[in-house]
């Protein structure tokens, strides 16, 4: 396989955002929109990859970087355009061999896929490939100048002829090269055109003029989809999770109601899974075959073993990890915490920071008291263990196997192994007291 370098083009700002973070951070499907582009990249078999990003973005490198490590960036300090972009990565570009495909770094739905249209246009024997494709409105692309197969030109709409601008065939988002011909060409390109800026689309017309074959592919409008506002970024995410509902299902899961199930960029989901309507997954998910997961559930950063129940209305955070068999029910949260095969947490409870033993009940209004305001402590409860409802187990504190909590208790010590914990005040009645009470109080209602 030839070598592949990418070079993601990551500087904009994206002001029709309205936004105090740069637009490549915007996130679809979980992801931001230039972790997207990167992954593709890489999907593609890119063994190089260089971003371009503008002054002040830090976040951006630092976001990137925990994606992709390998990546290697480098600043666009002036706004000269694409092509003054690309060439800010000369120190990566300068040696290389193979291909260079450079790519906008705003296009969150591209695939490898979309790489290798052009990638394979070049194994072909082209010498520069361009990605296109035909929008239902093609205002404000630019326009491919084509000749049977050749590409003469690519257009900018700004500097495009009434009839240029009635060409359907634009372009999309990756331009291909073999590195020598990039490299040869990337100084050539000049300002005349309507925004006195260095067009990387240029490089088509330096490439015809000094010999070089060049051509085109074609890819689907929806894979190359532009974000450039939150209009487009709703529309970029709506197109995700329609084709994830669509794979997913095609896989063997089932969607109750598959538009009001949103996935994330990484959820992995297994056959015969079943998903009621109004349940969010967000990153770092995997659900095991035969789980259900019921309506209105949040869940990010957990793992759902086989044949587990959950929800509805149930929060899994971070950490969540279920075993097989276990339930997690209606309003429960639990966060960084194992559930044991078989366990139950049915209703109206909060598990955090703990562990909870195989077949263990864990009665409705449960909390466990993970946080002192500084610092956060693990509880441990043992396997058959059953929790009565409404009680509070303290951090750091352990439940034995077998033991029972009784109902409403305050638990800060050990309960052991088959042992009964009662942590509640002893209670006292006084006989006919309620009756006095309920006349003094009716009084001072009537007083006022």
């Amino acid at each position: 396989m030839t070598e592949l370098m990418a070079i993601v083009l990551a500087a904009g700002e994206g002001t029709r955002m309205k936004s105090a973070h740069p637009k490549v951070l915007h996130k679809v499907g979980g992801r931001p929109i230039a972790g997207h582009v990167l992954a593709a990249a890489r999907e593609a078999g890119a063994g190089k990859v260089a971003m371009i990003t503008g002054p002040g973005h830090d976040a951006v490198r630092k976001a990137m970087a925990a994606i992709d490590p390998e990546v290697a960036f480098f600043e666009q300090t002036e706004r000269k355009g694409t092509a003054h972009a690309a060439s800010m990565a000369r120190p990566a570009f300068a040696e290389a061999k193979g291909y260079v495909a450079v790519v906008y770094g705003d296009h969150p739905l591209l695939r490898g896929a979309d790489f290798s249209r052009v990638t394979e246009r070049l194994d072909a024997g082209l010498d520069v490939a361009i990605l296109g494709f035909e929008p239902k409105d093609p205002t404000g692309y630019g326009r491919f100048i084509t000749d049977g197969e050749k590409l003469l030109a690519i257009r900018e709409h700004k500097d495009a002829s009434e009839r240029e601008r009635e060409i359907g065939l634009c372009n999309a988002c990756i331009l291909a090269f073999r590195a020598e011909v990039f490299t040869s060409l990337i100084d050539k390109v000049g300002t005349d055109n309507a925004q006195g800026e260095y067009y990387l689309t240029d490089l088509v017309e330096l490439a015809n003029a000094a010999g070089h074959n060049v051509g085109y592919a074609v890819a689907p409008e929806d894979n190359v989809m532009g974000v450039n506002d939150r209009a487009q970024l709703a529309r970029a995410e709506a197109v995700f999770q329609s084709v994830r509902r669509e794979d997913f299902m095609a896989a063997g899961v089932t969607l109750h109601d598959p538009a009001s199930v949103y996935f994330s960029f990484d959820t992995e989901i297994a056959a015969d899974v079943e998903i009621e309507p109004n349940v969010v997954f967000g990153p770092g998910v995997k659900v095991e075959s035969g789980a259900v997961i019921h309506a209105f559930s949040h869940i990010e950063g957990a793992h759902i073993g086989p044949n587990v129940n959950v929800g509805p209305f149930a929060r899994l955070r971070p950490g969540a990890e279920l075993g097989e068999g276990a339930k997690v029910g209606n309003f429960v949260e639990v966060k960084n915490a194992d559930i044991g095969q078989g366990a139950k947490v049915s209703h109206l409870t909060y598990i955090g920071d703990a562990e909870i033993g195989a077949g263990a009940n864990i009665g409705a209004g449960t909390v466990t008291c993970n946080y002192d305001g500084y610092n956060k402590a693990r509880t441990i409860i043992g396997e058959h263990a059953f929790i009565g409802s409404n009680s509070a187990l303290v951090a750091p504190v352990e439940v034995g196997d077998g033991a029972y909590v009784a109902s409403g208790s305050v638990i800060t010590e050990p309960v052991p192994t088959d042992a009964l914990g009662i942590g509640r005040a002893r209670q006292i009645n006084k006989p006919g007291y309620g009756k006095a009470l309920n006349a003094r109080f009716k009084a001072i209602k009537d007083q006022k």
